[in-house]
Order: structure tokens, then C-alpha cells, then sequence
């Protein structure tokens, strides 16, 4: 029977318990009902009173494909609202054959306490000393930790940036080739796991339970329509395979919303060499791997493993936003110099869109020249030092901003935007500024639709259908996130006649409670009423779901669009 874990960091004190109110919900519709009822929505997010949930799917442990997605839920430092984070790896299918549903850490210990690793077995939690990896680089501690438990190793870590409390931190998870490569990347996860003096949590690589479908018939013939579904797409069996996610460059950047220098232009002059399609030349010129899998049961493949010159193992999961962030927006047009920067915030534990848009700001003020790689690097290897630089550069794009004196700040509810341009996308501009979470593509991702023609097509550049698109796909992402899939499953379902008939068919069957569509559609639902919910408390009006002034004001070339939604008809893209 799945439980609740949870672990209360001040008094080493544990019980498993009974999933009692929160049964029927699932990663993010579980973190974000526990953190809005348990949490007081106007504490301090690296306070005692802050929790940090890790939940899996309702498909979690299933063989269900891209069912892996672990759900981080938290109030975040970096927004001062909800946040839930999203990671592949391995933890969404260990969690389930442990019989937990969700880990959640309370409470924190002294500031001058010591930092532990968490060791999660059968029934029991140890809190075993972590002195040996404080102060490590994450790819190194956990080549420490493979040392010591072996290749079976499934763990949850922070690097120096989490340690440091910094506001970018991450939360680092084991991927299936036994690195530290996934992360749950925005808010600051990675903060409030430091806030609470742990290093790292580790499942027992030698415990694990048989998970079976309730209704085994039906499960099989649920997933297998739902991978005929998923290779059925061109997006998910050929674009994304091929050139991963950064083969969005090129087809953002001719639509002219690819920000370009801080988000003043709409297309960047080096975006070939930027592109998924040299990436891949690069990976296979180096005998890299052009396709991967962020968690076990990915048969969409659309991460990689990019080399250096000399043929060594560099970095993975390099995805679009941040060879965007890095490449486009700081104007660096050297490849290797932005993976290097990829592997510098895993290794710190750093989200990279908040990254590299703050690396753009440091530029606009001056810290940096435009466009130079390895000044950009060498400030990067600062963060999670006690260099007061690294300080602020760990801490986003705002913080940055008022230490540089930069008032071009592209952020909502103080989290910067990813890379598409709210101008001249604005189904998901109008996600950016309505959303919980802040700023954030994934939460509703209005491309789709705006560009790439998947699910129907309303055009980017004006008002009309906008607002109803990004709503709906924010239900539907909310929904998607719960029951652990990947969102790119998203691509594949919008273009289906079948697609979310079959999702409630494998919830159903692997649960054997009755999951309709309808309940599909209710569950996303829930989970944005929970996050709206905590962010009123929390302080948050209708004044903060609005860009920022300069989208107004500044016609973005090559268009020479603006963004012209007032507050009140944003209102109509919530719950």
C-alpha cells in the first residue's frame, strides 16, 4: 500500500503514513495539495515551517512509456509562491516499488548543523554524515556516492548552490546512465533542500518491491495503443529523437521569437550555429550519443550525451532553453563553450534558463562583454563560493539586476522566462503571466499551437484564441505532471483522437480506480486551484500576472509586435 514518508530534518524523527486526504492524487496534484494545506502560504521559504515534497505519478513505477517524471513541490525562495518542479531520472520508478508515494521533509535543523545524506530503506530512514561530499560539485559527489552503494544508485542531490541556499539551486537526480544529469530545476528546490542541511537522499539500491497493474489485460492493451500513439507523431518519433529538444532553434528563431540579447530581438544571426541540427553534427563528429532517455521507459529519446573535442563525456540533457539562454540571449556562439556551461550548473546545482538569463543581465550591466563564453564561464564557477559575485549570480535575474543597476529584467513573479519571445508567442505569454509558478513554458505550453501547428493553429502574434489556449493547456499540463508522463507526450495527444482516452485507460487499469477523462481534466484542474489558492494567501494579486513594462513598450523585431493584454483579461486564463 503506497505511504507518505515523511522526515522531519531538526528531530530525525519519521513515520510512514497512510496517504489518508491525498489519495487519488499524484505528483503534481499531490505537491501542490499538500503544500497548500500544509504549509502557511506566508512563511518563509527557507524557514522551518517551509516542507519539500517529492511525489511520483499515478503511473509512477508502471511500465506505462515516458511515465518516469518525478514531481518537487515547495514554496519557492526564488517567487515567493508555489512551485512545483519537474526531473526525470530514476526516482519516480523506485519510489513506487518502496511503496512510497511521496517523501516530504519538514521542519530544519540549526544553521550550524551539519549536513546529512538521507538513506531511505524498508521501514526505516537513516541520517548518515555527508562530510565527505559538502562543498563537492555534484558530478563528483555522486561518483562518490556510486562508490559507496554502488551501481544501483538512485539519488536525490543538491551541489554547492543548494548548500549556499543560493536561489537558482536545483535538485539534482541520477539518470539511467548513472549520472547526476536530471534536475528539478526552477524555483529554488534546491535552496530549501539546503535549508534543511540535506546533501542527498538515497534509496536502498537493493530494496524494491514487484509493482503490478491492478487490471493486467487492460493495462496491456492501454499501452500498447499508447505507444502506437507516441511513435505515431512526427514530433515525438522523428523531430525530437533527432535533434532533441534544440531543434526548436532553428523553427523559433524564422518565426522571429527566438529573444535574442536580453529579449531585444526576435531572431539571432548565429542561430545556425546554435542549432539542434549542428548539435547533432557536433555529438556524432565526436562518437557522442544523439539519443537518450531522461528516465527508464523513454521512447522518445530526446536527450543526448555531448563530448568535448577530445572525445570525453561533457554534459547531457542539453535542452533548447538553455543553449537559448547561454547562446542566443548572452549572444555566445561558441558550442562548446555553452555545454560547458551546462555541465558547470549541474555540477552547482543551477537551474540553467535562470542562468543564463541572468548571465544576459550582468552583460546588459556591464559585468561581462556581450557574447564572451569564457568570461561567462569563469563567473559561472563562482556560484556556491563564498566569492560575493557567485553570490549574486546564484541568486536570478532580479537579484542581479538591482546589484548591476539593470532595469530590463524579463520576469514574472520574479522568475525569468524561457525562450520563447511573449510578443510573438503569445499563447505562452499569456502562460508566463497568469501561471502560479512563474514564469514558465511547461506550465501551459502555448508553442504548440502558436508555431509548430500540433493540436489546431492560432497565430502567435495576435490576441485572438490566445487566452483559451493557454488555459486549456495549463489544465492539461497540471494533469499530465500528476500522473508522472512526460510533457511531451503532449505533442503526441493533442494531434489524437484517442490520446486522452488512453491516459485515463492506463490510470485505470494500473490503479483499478475509475479514471474517466473527465476526472483527467478534474485533477489538472485541482492542482491549479491548489496553486492559486496558496499564492493569494500568499500575497499575490492580479497586479502580478502582467509582464514586464518593456514587453508594452518595445516592438519586437522582425515584427514589430507588443504585448497588449491588459490584467483583467488575463484573469480569464485561470481556474
Amino acid at each position: 500500500m503506497p505511504q507518505i514518508l515523511r522526515i522531519n530534518c531538526r528531530t530525525k524523527e519519521y513515520s510512514f503514513d497512510e496517504v489518508g486526504p491525498y489519495v487519488n492524487l499524484g505528483g503534481r496534484a499531490l505537491t501542490s495539495r499538500l503544500i497548500n494545506k500544509e504549509v502557511p502560504a506566508d512563511c518563509h521559504p527557507l524557514s522551518a515551517e517551509n516542507k519539500l515534497v517529492f511525489a511520483t505519478g499515478l503511473l509512477g513505477g508502471s511500465t506505462a512509456a515516458n511515465s518516469g517524471r518525478v514531481s518537487v513541490g515547495t514554496k519557492s525562495p526564488l517567487t515567493g509562491g508555489i512551485k512545483e518542479s519537474n526531473s526525470g531520472g530514476l526516482f519516480a520508478h523506485k519510489m513506487p516499488k518502496m511503496d512510497l508515494l511521496a517523501i516530504v521533509l519538514e521542519d530544519k535543523p540549526a544553521d550550524e548543523a551539519p549536513f546529512s545524506t538521507l538513506f531511505i530503506t524498508d521501514g526505516k530512514v537513516e541520517f548518515r554524515d555527508a562530510t565527505d561530499i559538502v562543498g563537492m560539485d555534484n558530478y563528483p559527489a555522486h561518483d562518490k556516492l556510486l562508490e559507496q552503494y554502488g551501481n544501483k544508485l538512485c539519488a536525490a542531490m543538491i551541489g554547492p548552490a543548494g548548500e549556499t541556499v543560493r536561489q537558482t539551486a536545483t535538485i539534482q537526480f541520477t539518470d539511467p546512465y548513472k549520472r547526476p544529469a536530471r534536475s528539478a530545476g526552477r524555483g529554488g528546490t534546491g535552496a530549501v533542500m539546503g535549508s534543511k542541511k540535506i546533501k542527498a537522499i538515497v534509496l536502498d539500491p537493493e530494496f524494491a518491491n514487484k509493482v503490478s497493474p491492478v487490471d493486467n489485460d487492460n493495462f496491456k492493451t492501454a499501452r500498447s495503443t499508447w505507444i502506437d500513439i507516441i511513435k505515431g507523431h512526427p514530433v515525438t518519433s522523428e523531430g525530437l529523437p533527432g535533434f532533441g529538444t534544440a531543434v526548436l532553434v532553428n523553427v523559433v528563431n524564422e518565426a522571429g521569437a527566438l529573444p535574442t540579447k536580453n529579449f531585444r530581438y526576435g531572431q539571432c544571426d548565429h542561430a545556425a550555429d546554435i542549432s539542434g541540427e549542428k548539435m547533432a553534427e557536433i555529438i556524432e563528429s565526436r562518437k557522442g550519443k544523439t539519443t537518450e532517455g531522461c528516465h527508464v521507459g523513454c521512447i522518445i529519446q530526446c536527450s543526448q550525451q555531448y563530448n568535448d573535442a577530445d572525445g570525453n563525456y561533457l554534459t547531457s540533457g542539453f535542452e533548447y532553453e538553455t543553449i537559448w539562454a547561454f547562446g542566443a540571449n548572452a549572444l555566445i556562439k561558441d558550442f562548446d563553450d555553452i555545454a560547458t556551461m551546462d555541465r558547470i550548473c549541474d555540477d552547482k546545482g543551477m537551474d540553467t534558463i535562470e542562468a543564463g538569463n541572468t548571465i544576459a543581465v550582468a552583460m546588459d550591466g556591464g559585468i561581462l562583454p556581450w557574447g564572451d563564453g569564457k568570461a561567462a564561464i569563469e563567473l559561472l564557477k563562482k556560484v556556491g563560493t563564498g566569492d560575493p559575485m557567485g553570490m549574486i549570480i546564484g541568486n536570478g535575474v532580479e537579484f542581479a539586476g538591482g546589484a548591476f543597476g539593470v532595469d530590463r529584467l524579463p520576469t514574472v513573479k520574479r522568475q525569468s522566462m524561457p525562450a520563447y519571445d511573449p510578443r510573438a508567442v503569445k499563447g505562452v505569454g499569456v502562460t508566463y503571466a497568469t501561471t502560479a509558478m512563474g514564469a514558465d513554458h511547461t506550465a501551459g505550453y502555448g508553442v504548440t499551437a502558436n508555431l509548430l501547428g500540433v493540436g489546431g493553429s492560432i497565430d502567435g502574434l495576435k490576441k485572438e484564441g490566445n487566452i483559451e489556449l493557454s488555459k486549456n493547456l495549463q489544465v492539461a499540463t497540471a494533469a499530465i505532471d500528476s500522473m508522472g508522463f512526460c510533457l511531451f507526450v503532449a505533442f503526441a495527444v493533442l494531434d489524437s483522437d484517442n490520446g486522452v482516452q488512453t491516459m485515463a485507460d492506463l490510470v485505470q487499469s494500473w490503479t483499478g480506480n475509475t479514471f474517466t477523462p473527465d476526472d483527467l481534466i478534474a485533477l489538472g484542474v485541482g492542482a491549479m486551484k491548489d496553486e492559486q489558492d496558496f499564492n493569494e494567501r500568499a500575497g499575490f494579486t492580479k497586479a502580478d500576472d502582467k509582464l514586464p513594462r518593456f514587453f508594452e513598450t518595445d516592438p519586437l523585431p522582425p515584427h514589430n509586435v507588443t504585448w497588449d493584454y491588459d490584467e483583467d483579461e488575463l484573469q480569464a486564463a485561470k481556474v
